[in-house]
């Protein structure tokens, strides 16, 4: 959809949903590329209604239940980082502070290895190391729907 404010002109991907399945988790995958040893950058805009606007991106991504996540949550003020392993997610890393709704962000990860270092605005703040997933994957764009109507959209 066009997002006038976007920093890439015109067009956005947007999660417009009004699907209230509770804990319902809509999951964009890149159809080409498989990626080990990546560095993924994405601007983001989480639009509040009524719930957390919260934003994540997926890498290493083997199907719709096996891959890594970096989220940012500004109802809960944080960034982390987890492993979805046969459905299951996992905190393994994260960072507390300020983000802010409605606004631009830039959210940044490198893969190297069995290294992971999460940059928010161009501020690293958090580096892991995690075994999990090893080999390429995928990458795509995740969200968590809950009860409240959440809107997502990133370029």
């Amino acid at each position: 959809m066009a997002d006038p404010t976007a920093p890439s002109k015109p067009n956005v991907v947007a999660q417009t949903s009004t699907d209230t399945t509770d804990y319902r988790f809509p999951l964009l995958i890149a159809d080409e590329g498989s990626f080990k040893d990546l560095e993924l950058s994405v601007r983001f805009k989480a639009v509040l209604r009524r719930s957390g606007p919260c934003w994540r991106t997926s890498v290493r991504l083997k199907d719709a239940n096996n891959y890594y996540i970096v989220r940012a949550n500004a109802l809960e003020d944080n960034y982390r980082l987890y492993h979805v392993v046969a459905g299951n997610r996992r905190q393994f890393a994260g960072a507390n502070f300020k983000v802010t709704p409605g606004e631009w962000h830039e959210l940044r990860v490198e893969c190297v290895g069995n290294k992971i270092i999460c940059y928010y605005d161009g501020a690293k703040k958090i580096e892991a190391t995690d075994d999990t997933f090893k080999d390429a994957g995928k990458v795509g764009l995740w969200t968590k729907r809950t009860r409240s109507r959440t809107s997502m959209i990133c370029v």
